[in-house]
């Protein structure tokens, strides 16, 4: 397959395009400035709209990832970013390619568990209530946004993603410093839930979502075994051999990092990946201990 890929050189998009190459694929990185084969690279740049449309004329699948990283302090105008580099990105390519004489089969468009908003103990799956923060309206602008794909017969699946972890990049990267320093500790009470999923199993649920094609709308990208920031915590301390003694009260969380704390941070969402289960995805790291044992072993 020819396969388009935006955020070809993200965390997530790295490890993808190197195991769709793997398998045989042709990858077409969508890029905003040339950064290596230009033939194979397609140019766009969502702010101006611009994009190489003829250059998507029969491409088999476009899996369309990125957006601004929401691991900040959270001012107006960054809330700004946040919501157009996903929603305006989204909408470009879904008219996009709702408008070539030859549309590809898929489209794959990154979401985030975000959507559900703070769910408390409940299990959610993908037919679970919408939230009503910041975060969850971005996300439903996002799906929303690939409306003029799937209204020209293109089929459009919203993976959404949970907290991925990886020893390369994202929140476990940043987590480590202060547990192998041994002041690492919970959040806040440490009861909320924190719905994770190892980078592998990201890869496989996007690869899943491009060759199923009984998998359409959203689709829940988490490990089956969601666990509380306590028992994240306790986890990681052991698998590092280092105490976790030094928690972060909400209010210091708060103090330290805004709005963005109760979202990310405080916020307990307990998400089960119904449709990928049902579609017979095997998860590669199910369970929380031995994802981290992977993960740190070198």
């Amino acid at each position: 397959m020819q396969i388009a890929v935006t955020g070809s050189t993200g965390l997530i998009g790295t490890a993808l395009v190197k195991s769709l190459e793997a398998k045989g694929h042709q990858v077409r990185p969508m890029v905003r400035c040339t950064v290596g084969d230009h033939d194979r690279e397609i140019h766009w740049h969502p702010t101006s709209r611009a994009i190489e449309a003829s250059k998507l004329e029969g491409i088999d699948a476009v899996v369309h990832l990125g957006g601004k990283n929401v691991a900040c302090r959270w001012t107006d105008e960054v809330k700004k970013q946040i919501c157009d580099s996903r929603v305006e990105s989204t909408r470009l390519m879904a008219e996009t390619l709702s408008g070539l004489t030859h549309k590809p089969a898929v489209l794959v468009t990154a979401s985030a568990i975000g959507y559900y908003g703070d769910t408390g103990t409940d299990e959610v799956c993908e037919e679970g209530p919408t939230g009503t923060d910041f975060l969850a309206r971005v996300c439903q602008q996002w799906e929303a946004a690939n409306e003029p794909a799937w209204k020209a017969g293109i089929r459009v699946v919203e993976p959404r993603i949970g907290v991925v972890l990886s020893d390369r990049g994202g929140a476990l990267k940043k987590m480590l410093r202060p547990f192998k320093l041994g002041v690492g500790g919970v959040i806040g009470n440490g009861h909320q839930y924190m719905s994770w999923i190892a980078l592998d199993d990201v890869v496989g649920a996007i690869e899943t979502a491009v060759e199923n094609d009984q998998l359409h709308g959203a689709v829940n990208a988490v490990a089956p075994h969601p666990v509380t920031n306590r028992e994240f915590t306790k986890t990681l301390g052991q698998v590092l051999g280092r105490p976790t003694l030094f928690p972060m009260p909400a209010f210091a969380a708060r103090l330290a990092f805004g709005d963005m704390a109760d979202a990310l941070l405080l916020a307990s969402t307990r998400v089960i990946p119904h449709r990928l289960q049902q579609a017979g995805y095997r998860f590669a790291y199910p369970e929380l201990e031995p994802a981290l044992r992977h993960l740190l072993a070198n």
